[in-house]
């Protein structure tokens, strides 16, 4: 099983869209334990979305969708 999130990070109005096998350790790493890349410039990051797909092509795609921006203003 695989989990499309989308954070928010209230504090610099951030949004950031994965896909991942474990959301909770995700998040973790996310807020506390990544050591580099853009997500640790704007913690904390609160999950504001998330979509179970089954097969990680399918999160990959959705993934990608999301990321194009047509559907971000029609989600939240």
């Amino acid at each position: 099983m695989f989990t499309v999130y989308v954070l928010y990070s209230e504090k610099f109005n951030k949004i950031y869209i994965g896909f991942t096998s474990d959301l909770e350790k995700r998040l973790i790493s996310h807020n506390e334990l990544g050591k580099k890349g853009w997500t640790i410039k704007f913690r904390p990051w609160n999950v504001i979305h998330t979509e179970k797909f089954e097969s990680k092509k399918e999160a990959m795609d959705r993934e990608k969708y999301l990321k194009t921006g047509i559907l971000l203003h029609k989600l939240f």
